[in-house]
């Protein structure tokens, strides 16, 4: 089945929805039993076997279930798990591999949050993080030591946009008996499929292009046979659930991802290829264009690209930036991204980098090019590198 019809199939289970196409939103916590042989037969599957099968709320209702079982199609996986946010995505994809006296190994481009998260609350329980170059491929094998269980990759970074070499890391993370995660929330799994590369767990933050219209918060964990153990573990042992309203976003988001993808693809090259011609920019972070250091890898690895990419100037300051980002008419001021409209917000990420120092000037800018006609959306930064201009003096 190609890409473009698994995403539009995946999950679907028509037996199981009663013939309806979008399985219906099951609000639910209590499941009840007509005996008790009914309960330890139910218990029995959910529990031991971790078949999906109505027991009660927060293990899972066919509205999690199809999303779950698309996600794991379009990923290659054994199974997804279900989770509220992006975020909590990655910290209990991280938990549920490691414990006190381990050691770990993060990408040095790795989401702020991501970050906090190893650096105060893993840090308190005993578990020692060391930052790596997201550039450094197999020689991550000089970083690892005895105690080492995890390789945390961000493919491409957040706000630097470096594309990492995971067949390499994988190798050496797997001959050391470490696993290794990668957050492909950037690629989507219809650009890019971690689990196929050699990581063992792939990171959506479902909020972005799964969800795809900026009205819900998700995320998903998709692992593969060594991985599932330790991460389901670790998600019913905190009690975490997503809410069906939310899965059912999630899904419905879903069906139309290869579309709006190709879109924000087509829309983000056009616009990256004009900011590259502008004598403000010394360089545009979007490891599509040829003369991205990451380009090579990318297309080995990546069957496309999103709408997310990063600017950095010649010359720059805090009031220039504000100055552009304050008067922009399409391009909204927010967090997050993925949804179909266009974003702006400033980038410094200097200012969190460990392993090898950030050296372009700051603030640059981080844009989410949206779904909108890219003839305004360059309209609308060409005004705004004006006031750029003018606040520089």
């Amino acid at each position: 089945m190609k890409k473009d019809t698994k995403v539009i199939h995946a999950g679907t289970d028509k037996k199981r929805n009663g013939g309806v196409v979008n399985t219906p939103v099951y609000h639910g916590s209590t499941v009840v039993f007509e005996n008790m042989a009914a309960l330890h037969v139910a218990a029995d599957k959910v529990l031991k076997k971790r078949e999906k099968y109505l027991f009660y709320g927060r293990r899972g209702t066919p509205t999690h279930w199809t999303l779950q079982e698309a996600m794991s199609a379009l990923e290659g996986a054994a199974d997804t798990l279900l989770t509220p946010s992006g975020l909590s995505a990655c910290t209990l994809a991280i938990l549920g591999c490691v414990k006190a006296g381990d050691h770990i190994l993060v990408t040095d481009s790795v989401y702020e949050p991501t970050r906090a998260f190893c650096d105060t609350f893993l840090n308190t329980f005993g578990v020692e993080t060391t930052y790596y170059d997201p550039a450094v491929g197999g020689g991550i094998a000089a970083l690892m030591k005895p105690n080492t269980v995890l390789v945390f990759c961000e493919s491409p970074g957040s706000h630097t946009f470096e594309i990492q070499d995971i067949p390499a890391i994988a190798k050496v993370a797997h001959a050391k008996g470490a696993l290794v995660i990668a957050d492909n929330t950037w690629a989507s799994p219809l650009f890019c499929q971690p689990l196929k590369l050699g990581a063992d767990i792939s990171i959506q933050a479902a909020t972005k292009y799964i969800v795809g219209h900026s009205d819900a918060l998700l995320g998903t964990i998709a692992v593969n046979e060594a991985a599932l153990p330790g991460v389901a573990k670790a998600l019913a042992a905190i009690g975490i659930a997503v809410a069906p309203d939310d899965a059912y976003l999630g899904t419905r988001g879903l069906r139309t991802l290869s579309v709006r993808l190709k879109q924000h693809e087509q829309n983000a090259m056009k616009v990256a290829t004009w900011l590259q011609s502008r004598p403000e920019v010394a360089r545009v972070l979007f490891p599509a264009l040829p003369s991205d250091p990451g380009h090579a890898l990318w297309k080995r690895d990546f069957s496309g690209a999103s709408g997310l990419l990063g600017v950095f100037f010649k010359r720059t300051s805090t009031e220039a930036v504000t100055a552009m980002i304050d008067g922009m008419t399409y391009f909204s001021l927010g967090y997050s991204w993925g949804g179909f409209e266009s974003l702006i917000c400033p980038s410094n990420p200097g200012k969190s980098r460990t392993a090898k120092a950030w050296t372009e000037a700051a603030p640059g800018i981080r844009l989410h090019i949206g779904l909108e006609d890219t003839d305004d959306l360059i309209a609308d930064l060409d005004e705004g590198l004006a006031r750029f201009n003018k606040a520089l003096g």
